[in-house]
């Protein structure tokens, strides 16, 4: 969970290293939630110097990045196959630990982001999710355009060629990622 790894990825949280050993999270979700949380650090970093007018947690989005699927834990079908059982669960098994509702929320909104209740921080959970692997997903990228460009005022065409960027670098590491979470059982 935190050791040294090909391709360097920062490690989890302590706190939720502590919480994934309590609940018994087998090996590959828990190599899934250390890449899509370096993910996420590369995209808070590039965003606070992309928009620094952009108010957003940091600490927030990484901690979602986190634990967005710790819902498989309780979902174990869905470590291999399809299904969203475990974003409510997932939710309520951080509530239940005393995980703040604010914080909590993520592993419900990583794959809702067209819903009213999410903000810039579910916004940045939600792509770190899916650009691990290289997935492009217009639709929650136009969301964060138009989120950028309401913050920065540039047009939304510049903010949709500098995400396109980044996201396209970070993409560019998709298959070390890859490889490094199918380096580990899906069950313990």
């Amino acid at each position: 969970m935190s050791c040294t790894v090909d391709p360097p990825l920062r490690p989890l949280p302590d706190c939720v290293v502590e919480l994934l050993i309590e609940l018994g999270s087998p090996p590959r979700p828990t190599a899934h939630l250390r890449a899509v949380h370096d993910v996420a650090h590369q995209l808070v970093d590039w965003m606070e110097k992309r928009c620094p007018a952009l108010l957003f947690d940091r600490e927030a989005v990484l901690f979602g990045a986190a634990t967005h699927d710790i819902g498989k834990t309780v979902h174990v079908s869905e470590l291999s196959g399809p299904g969203s059982a475990h974003e409510e669960a997932g939710q309520a098994l951080l509530l239940g630990r005393g995980t703040s509702p604010e914080l909590a929320r993520f592993a419900a909104t990583h794959a809702s982001w067209t819903e009213s209740r999410v903000g810039p921080e579910d916004l940045l959970v939600s792509p770190a999710d899916k650009i691990w692997k290289n997935k492009r997903v217009s639709g929650l990228e136009d969301l964060v355009v138009a989120l950028l460009a309401e913050a920065t005022g540039r047009a939304a065409w510049e903010e949709f060629i500098a995400l396109d960027e980044v996201l396209s670098r970070i993409g560019d590491d998709a298959d070390a990622r890859l490889a490094f979470q199918a380096s580990f059982p899906v069950h313990a």
